[in-house]
């Protein structure tokens, strides 16, 4: 002990250093999940972007096709307005012939105003092309109507016979054809990168999850350590002041998650304002992250919390990633146990689900998951089964007995519940069998 306060001693100096200074890690451990929230945030802010080109694309497509549809439209209508003043020489045909001319000249400058300035080559070419031939038939009908005007009326016979209008309204067709292909082909592509980026969020969210999860865990791994240390030194009052310290970094790093948690779901909604077709999407993600915010809520445990229902502690952490495709059946009905028990069954829960998701029954569509739950003789027991659909790999060291955090989490927690947690790797996917005592009378003090 005398050694321990010496001053000119520079290994305890070294390790006191290291007690006394836990920020650092906690530190570094916050900076994780920053880096982790601002990617998700990219990606998010990439999926709404995604999603709003997509609908401008979608109003561009739809404008222009009415326009090329008016320009053939007016066409016709024109055109069937010339044949009958040729036919019956009665003046009134020239009136829809007219309205159809005038119609034709504004959607023709309406389908220049929708398509913009950022065409392409063929694009443009294809713009001039419809403005060239729409001219040429137009010119074709008015060179007829001049001629029945002037009487000319066997002319304008041998004009109409001839090919020249017939091959100018194909032409126009075809080219108006291949422009409405090339805008319907753009808005695809638009509708195919907004399903891919909305498809990448929840697998980011489910990963964001699992990082703070990790970090939290290593955060009370640095806690425990922390308090052995200041244990073995014997000193009651270092051991309290240790403990305390431990105790607020714990809160001071799970109120940073949640306010980080907060200010991307801020983030999230201000994109989107006053966009009212976003919010559909941006409503999806708010409540993803909203059930990540209750999961890691539920897993942290709550010291007001004396008794917890298995039920809600179990839905609340599969809710974040549970969906059509990833089904989950549980079964028991209402068990409730001991609040301290909510943390460390709360962090297998989830290490099942992320592996679930990453690994196992979820990793594949159609996926099962079956979770029971029951008491028996003031033993509680709680069964994981996953069902694939079809077979999978078990995960890394799932049976090389190599022991990763995951497999480190699951054994602290075991002993924490004062239990047995006994894994199986099944090719449907994993099969986990917990047991611990109830032990009522021993509750988390509020």
């Amino acid at each position: 002990m005398a050694a321990n306060n010496d001053p000119d001693n520079p290994r305890p100096t070294a390790r006191g250093w290291w007690r006394k200074t836990p920020r650092v890690p906690a530190l570094a451990l916050l900076a994780v999940v920053a880096l982790a929230l601002l990617g998700s945030f990219s990606l998010i802010f990439a999926t709404v972007e995604a999603e709003r080109v997509q609908r401008e694309q979608a109003r561009r497509t739809a404008s222009v096709i009415s326009a090329l549809n008016g320009i053939v439209s007016a066409t016709l209508n024109g055109e069937s307005a010339q044949r009958g003043y040729f036919i019956t020489t009665d003046r009134r045909y020239l009136a829809p012939y007219y309205t159809g001319r005038r119609a034709y000249e504004a959607e023709q400058e309406a389908l220049r105003q929708r398509m913009g300035d950022t065409l392409s080559e063929d694009q443009a070419a294809l713009v001039d092309e419809i403005d060239r031939l729409g001219d040429a038939k137009w010119s074709e009908m008015a060179g007829t109507v001049a001629m029945v005007e002037r009487g000319r009326v066997v002319d304008a016979h041998t004009r109409i016979l001839s090919d020249e209008g017939q091959l100018a309204m194909q032409a126009l067709r075809r080219s108006v054809g291949r422009l409405e292909a090339i805008e319907r082909a753009r808005l695809e592509e638009a509708t195919g990168a907004a399903a891919v980026a909305e498809h990448r969020v929840v697998p980011l969210l489910a990963l964001l999850f699992a990082v703070i999860v990790v970090a939290l865990g290593l955060g009370l791994w640095q806690a425990i350590r922390t308090a052995r240390a200041e244990s073995a030194a014997a000193n009651a009052e270092a051991l309290a002041i240790a403990h305390d310290r431990a105790d607020i970094l714990a809160k001071e790093l799970n109120h940073r998650v949640k306010n980080l948690f907060a200010v991307i779901l801020a983030i999230v909604k201000m994109s989107a304002r006053g966009d009212t077709a976003a919010a559909p999407a941006v409503d999806r993600i708010a409540k993803r992250i909203h059930a990540l915010v209750t999961a890691h809520d539920v897993t942290q445990g709550s010291h007001g919390d004396t008794h917890v229902d298995i039920a809600e502690l179990v839905g609340k952490v599969i809710a974040p990633y549970r969906s059509s495709s990833e089904r989950c059946e549980m079964a028991g009905g209402e068990l409730v146990i001991p609040g301290r028990h909510a943390v460390p069954l709360g962090l297998v829960l989830h290490e099942l689900v992320t592996n679930a998701v990453k690994y196992g029954a979820w990793s594949q569509p159609g996926g099962l998951v079956h979770v029971e739950w029951r008491e028996s003789g003031g033993t509680v027991q709680l069964n994981w089964r996953e069902e694939a659909a079809s077979p999978i790999t078990p995960p890394p060291g799932g049976k090389t007995g190599r022991e990763g955090f995951g497999s480190m989490l699951i054994r602290s927690s075991e002993r924490q519940l004062g239990g047995k947690i006994a894994r199986s790797f099944e090719s449907h996917g994993i099969v986990v069998e917990i047991a611990f005592p109830m032990a009522a009378d021993e509750v988390t003090e509020g």
